[in-house]
């Protein structure tokens, strides 16, 4: 019963990050520093329980082990770059669907580094995902705020949703790697401090204003860090524990509808059908490649016997 809550947690608590990013892109935030922020002070919260209570399995840890949380924890900073830049250009519906599609490159990297075999439900999966793409990217005909054509705007936002979704599938893919060896909290602590160091090193490289903004501003970086970053992203780690990965990412699927429904709520932001028929494309995209899985691991048991 205490995995089962810990979805609605996790779907509750993913679905506000849209909504806490289009607040601190209205304070004049740049992605970079609202990246950085919610990692941050994710990280933070994070420090005294994870060196406390989880130090032994911290020093244990191998040089191979530490490069796989180094490498999750940098493309989990371009992942949140990424997807934070999206939502300049694009809506929340198209940004989070596309984000949502790691599940299925996920599949496509484990062909690659673990020679798994695709099932036809992955692969036909993966034709509706990238059909949905094409459907949204379809010229609209229409102008997007600031002089840019739609097509151009929702071009752009949903390469960057596309480039926040391949990222993400890469610490997704180590979580899962080493979930068997690492409990949740130290693991997730030592991603979100790489991440947090990445995007403040950026930040620092390339002299991005971090100072001078509203209390409101640092208001919401803060409920960032805690809600979606701290709350859903480890929740949904911790279901890793209990349930296939293939079922997580289902459970994740739920995002993008309490995401636009949010959206819709709060700003006002409704979506041009074609963008909500293609993004429903997507989702049962994702979710064929993700049963497709799930029927994949149903037989391995069979195979080994």
């Amino acid at each position: 019963m205490t995995a089962y809550f810990v979805i609605a947690l996790a779907v509750a608590a993913t679905s506000s990050a849209a909504i806490f990013i289009l607040y601190a892109l209205q304070e004049a935030m740049p992605p970079l520093l609202i990246a950085g922020g919610r990692l941050l002070v994710a990280a933070i919260a994070l420090t005294p329980l994870a060196l406390l209570r989880y130090r032994r399995h911290i020093l244990a840890l191998s040089r191979k082990e530490l490069a796989l949380i180094t490498l999750a924890g940098t493309c989990l900073a371009i992942h949140f770059t990424a997807w934070v830049s999206s939502l300049q250009f694009t809506t929340v519906l198209v940004s989070v669907v596309i984000v949502s599609t790691g599940p299925i490159w996920v599949a496509i990297m484990e062909v690659f580094f673990l020679r798994i075999r695709l099932s036809r439900l992955v692969i036909g999966g993966l034709i509706v995902a990238l059909a949905g793409g094409v459907f949204i990217g379809a010229p609209l005909g229409e102008s997007a705020p600031g002089g840019a054509s739609t097509l151009d705007a929702t071009l752009r936002g949903g390469a960057l949703a596309w480039l926040g979704a391949l990222t993400v599938s890469v610490y997704m893919l180590v979580g899962r790697a080493l979930r068997g060896s690492l409990p949740v909290i130290p693991y997730v602590w030592m991603v979100y401090s790489v991440a947090a160091c990445c995007t403040l090193l950026v930040i620092a490289l390339s002299a991005t204003p971090v100072f001078g903004y509203r209390p409101q501003g640092y208001l919401i970086l803060l409920a960032m860090g805690l809600v979606p970053q701290l709350l859903g992203h480890s929740s949904l780690n911790y279901l890793l524990e209990h349930f296939p990965a293939a079922l997580v990412s289902m459970f994740s699927q739920l995002e993008p509808i309490g995401s636009a429904i949010l959206a819709y709520i709060l700003f006002g932001q409704a979506p041009p059908s074609q963008q909500v028929i293609g993004s429903l494309i997507i989702v049962c995209g994702v979710i064929m490649a993700s049963r497709g899985e799930i029927r994949q691991l149903e037989k391995q048991p069979d195979a080994a016997a």
